[in-house]
């Protein structure tokens, strides 16, 4: 019987991952000054057991103002670094799983509450607020204080913060990067009519628009080891008429690729408060297929993907190279495991808890690293 497609290995740059299931990264808004918490060790510690390709570390921002929250993850410090070196340490003994990090900036999205307290931005002049920045002093939605808008020397500021947090990363051993240029943070805000209205080099055209983030993607490339995959995560389209949508996300999948993106990671929204999108069962998956086709790079799709079969499906008929998985991945850290024994495959995960599987899937876990120290 052959190997069901979702647990054939991927091959993004040097990196090898063992399974096309890959863990979104998830905000946990549980961190104290940018630093992990014991909140981390236990989150990300079961994600490392559940049998997927690759761990994704959540939206990691490269300075405090970056940050969604105040209780986002950063690594812009020494503090910072300390902290996360000591959560992936210890997963790295038990599980050997790949890691990657998600380096991000919330642009005007940032100093807002955490999405149980409402999501609400959180005015600058309140405690655990701040000013927000942006391409266009435009506010994300009325009622908010609009952010301050960019200039070159901030922008140099903010590539400078990219590639020093990517340095960190490296320090730490982590094998791959993922730019966050989705959801309506910074990066986004550059790439979507509807969030810049510069008139300089930064601002107007595609090319102008998609110039910061292609610059950001290069100072991040340039710092991560050749062989270590660097890629975007990117929102093909805003939702909202006049924004952002599928063929610009082409053209700045295709300039990606030609410097050196290793994927290309689909999800959609997050810039306007105006969007309309009709949910369904994967419904983002039609754009990763679009951009596949289109640019011919290793596709990860996202977004309401939820059953094994489902996933095995959108692989096998080419509309994806990999499937990312969030809330799943929350409700059921196992999803894996439930999936290989459904779909009849094989899957890692530590000998202590080998005696769990059913016994009609007696052959379901196979040999692995984990626990060894």
């Amino acid at each position: 019987m052959s190997t069901p497609r979702l647990f054939q290995p991927l091959r993004l740059d040097g990196l090898a991952l063992e399974n096309r299931i890959l863990i979104a990264p998830m905000c946990q808004y549980s961190a104290r000054d940018g630093a992990a918490t014991d909140w981390h060790m236990m989150h990300l510690g079961q994600l490392a057991m559940s049998g997927a390709g690759l761990l994704t570390l959540e939206a990691t921002a490269v300075s405090p103002e970056a940050r969604i929250t105040d209780g986002d993850l950063g690594l812009y410090d020494d503090g910072c670094e300390r902290a996360l070196a000591g959560v992936l340490d210890a997963i790295r003994d038990y599980a050997p799983v790949p890691v990657c990090i998600q380096i991000a900036h919330a642009g005007r999205k940032a100093s807002s509450q955490p999405p149980w307290l409402g999501g609400q931005q959180v005015p600058p002049d309140a405690a655990r607020g701040w000013l927000t920045e942006a391409p266009s002093a435009l506010a994300h939605q009325e009622g908010e204080v609009a952010p301050r808008a960019l200039d070159r020397a901030d922008l140099k500021r903010i590539r400078d913060d990219f590639a020093a947090t990517a340095r960190r990363a490296v320090r730490l051993g982590i094998e791959a990067a993922e730019i966050h240029a989705a959801h309506g943070y910074l990066l986004h805000q550059f790439l979507s009519p509807l969030a810049n209205r510069r008139t300089d080099a930064y601002g107007g055209s595609l090319e102008n628009r998609m110039r910061f983030p292609l610059e950001v993607f290069d100072a991040v490339r340039e710092v991560f080891p050749s062989g270590q995959p660097v890629w975007a995560r990117v929102s093909a389209t805003d939702w909202v008429e006049e924004g952002w949508e599928v063929e610009q996300t082409v053209a700045f999948a295709q300039a990606l690729k030609a410097r050196g993106a290793a994927a290309i990671h689909v999800s959609t929204g997050g810039v306007s408060p105006k969007q309309k999108i009709a949910l369904e069962p994967g419904y983002q998956v039609p754009f990763a297929e679009r951009v596949r086709a289109a640019t011919d790079l290793v596709t990860i799709a996202v977004g309401l993907i939820t059953e094994p079969r489902q996933a095995e499906e959108i692989l096998e008929a080419g509309k994806a190279d990999a499937i990312s998985l969030a809330r799943a991945m929350l409700y059921d850290p196992r999803w894996p495991w439930h999936a290989a024994a459904e779909l009849g495959a094989r899957v890692r995960a530590p000998k202590q808890y080998w005696r769990s599987q059913p016994r009609e899937y007696k052959d379901l876990f196979r040999d692995t690293a984990f626990g060894q120290r």
